[in-house]
Order: C-alpha cells, then structure tokens, then sequence
C-alpha cells in the first residue's frame, strides 16, 4: 500500500467523491475536507459500496473541516499530506447579482490552498478548473476544435460569473506556482459538461440537464451543442495525473464528445419511451422570445446553431483515458436519477 496521502478538498462534491473511490482503489490514503464535519457519514457511505478491501476503509480515510473563506486549519490539515488535490470551488445553482460572490471565494480559495501547501512542503498539486476557461472565447481562424492553449477571454460580455470564477482561480494558481513557487509540480484538469451516475443523491447541479431533459420541462430543445464527460473519467484523469510524470505543468481537457440537444434527448427518449421528452427542435426565434422571460434561456442564444468541440488527445496520449462515450453516461445518468425519484 502506498504511504502517500492526498488531501481532497470539497469532498462533498459529485466528482470529488468519484475521486475518493480512485484513489483509494489505487492505494492512496485520503484526508477529505468538507466545511461541516456532519457531511462526513454521507461521504463514507456513499464511497463505501465502491472501494476496495471497505473494512479497513477507517484507517484509509480522514476527515477535516475547512472552508475556503477562512485561513483557519489549513496548516494542520496539511501536517503529514504529501500531496494536494483541490477540487472545492463554488458553484452556484443560479448566476449571483454580484459576480465576486462566486469569483472571489474560487480565486482566494485556490490561493488559500496552495499557499497552506507550499508552506508545508508539498510539492505535487492536482487541480479542477473547467472547460469555460478554456472555450469561452473565438476560436482562431482555420482552428476546429479547442486545445488546452486556448483560454477564455475575461471580456467577454456574456461571459458567466462562475466562468469567470473557473478562469481568474486557474489563472492564479499557475501565476502562483510561476511566481512564488517554482518548486511546486502543477497539473489542471478542465472537464467539459460532467454527466455519469453520481455515487449518491447528493449531487448539486452538474447533472440538471439531465434531469430537465427527463421531467419534460422544455417542449422543444435548442439547436445547440455542449460537450460532455463521464465523471468516472473526471476522476480518473486526476488519479492518473500522479502516476504521469510527465503530466506536470500541464493542464488537460476533460472530454468525451460534444452532442447537440436533440440528439440528447432523443438518446434519453430511446431509453425511457414512455417519458415526455421532446426531440422536436426550437426555431431560434421562439427561444429569442422565450429568453426575455427566462434566464437559463438567455445565456445560451450567443452560442445557438453552435456545437463547440474540445479537444482530448493531450488526456488520451499522456494519461491514457479512454473515454466513455457520452451516450453510455446519459443512460447511467438518467437509470440512476429514475432509481431515486430526482427525475
């Protein structure tokens, strides 16, 4: 068994504890950090039925409260890590009135963390960012599909608060091991869409398309494309990292294949015929329309007729992922949301 551990920030989240199973599995101790040590029964029994050798899960896993606001605990949370893994970052079910209520605790955050780890000695960080930092801006002429060269430009007006976010805390901590730390080994991970079942019904917002697509919330889908990973693959894509020397210094997108909104549904009313899922497509006008009353319809019209692709070959050829294809995900996505009536 290996005697190195991880410390896990937001452990509570969907992806992060995908990330707890894998590492456990490939013999990493991990120390979880969540803001109310109350959420730690969850995380244990969600992880439970899918780690390795569970009886001896106790001695494997630890849990400790932090928050990302707040200096407090850090230095003893790091006391004996040998690696940091910071996947905590705010992200909200709806966009804030005040951008810097998402942006500034996802930058100081980052910050927080890697300045506790560097005092501490800890060399090795693995981060989650996201594709919104790397797509939202105009992709070169002649280019098809975006590469992890690619970053989001910050003034773009329908640029989101939570892209924002992703894209000011990427850039920090790069400019933190560049400036501050050059001893530090950084890798970013930039996943696209992230679907796949969640290990519990705890999963925030990440699957809501999904969802909606099942409920039949929409009569009709929008001609418009949005990439897609598994988040088994999310996961793995981190654990890897630390076995890739050759993945340091280095950020990889996190995606499957891209898919247009009809396509998806018609994926998901395949599966489920008996559900009220629309595969018919919205004329762009109507959505034009439907937008003034809206909101989650307004942020998508600057991108109608649009289906941005992400390149994955960095992740293929380095980390040797093999990626899920995104119909398999939406399938496991929507069997388990039925299984436990959140759809």
């Amino acid at each position: 068994m290996s005697e190195q551990t991880v410390l896990l920030t937001g452990a509570t989240g969907y992806i992060a504890k995908h990330i707890a199973v894998q590492l456990l599995n490939a013999d990493f101790k991990v120390r979880a950090t969540l803001r109310n040590l109350d959420r730690a029964d969850e995380i244990t029994a969600a992880i439970t039925p899918h780690v390795d050798e569970a009886e001896n899960l106790a001695d494997r896993i630890s849990f400790v409260a932090l928050d990302l606001g707040s200096d407090d605990g850090w230095d003893a949370a790091m006391n004996g890590v040998d690696i940091l893994m910071h996947t905590a970052s705010p992200f909200p079910m709806a966009q804030p009135k005040d951008a810097n209520d998402t942006i500034r605790p996802a930058v100081d955050g980052a910050l927080r963390a890697l300045t506790a780890a560097h005092a501490n000695g800890i060399k090795r960080v693995v981060m989650t960012s996201s594709c919104v930092a790397i797509m939202e801006k105009d992709l070169a002429k002649g280019q098809t599909q975006y590469t992890e060269e690619d970053w989001s430009d910050l003034t773009r007006t329908a640029m989101t608060p939570y892209s924002k976010s992703k894209t000011l805390a990427e850039k920090a901590a790069w400019d933190f091991v560049s400036n501050q730390a050059p001893e530090m080994e950084l890798t970013v991970i930039n996943p696209s869409l992230v679907i796949g079942a969640p290990l519990d019904t705890h999963f925030g917002t990440s699957v809501a398309l999904v969802t909606r697509i099942l409920s039949g919330a929409d009569p009709m889908m929008p001609k418009y494309g949005v990439p897609m990973v598994d988040v088994q693959d999310v996961a793995q894509m981190h654990v890897a990292a630390l076995t890739k020397p050759q993945s340091i210094g280095k950020r990889f997108v996190a995606n499957a294949e891209s898919m247009w909104f009809i396509d998806i549904a018609k994926t998901l009313k395949a599966a489920y015929p008996d559900r009220k899922i629309s595969t018919r497509l919205a004329p762009n006008f109507m959505l034009r329309l439907l937008a003034v009353f809206d909101k989650s319809i307004r942020s998508i019209l600057p991108s109608l007729g649009q289906k941005p692709d992400v390149s994955n070959k960095q992740a293929r050829e380095i980390l040797d992922i093999e990626f899920i294809p995104p119909q398999q995900s939406l399938r496991e996505t929507a069997a388990f949301l039925i299984k436990h009536d959140a759809a």
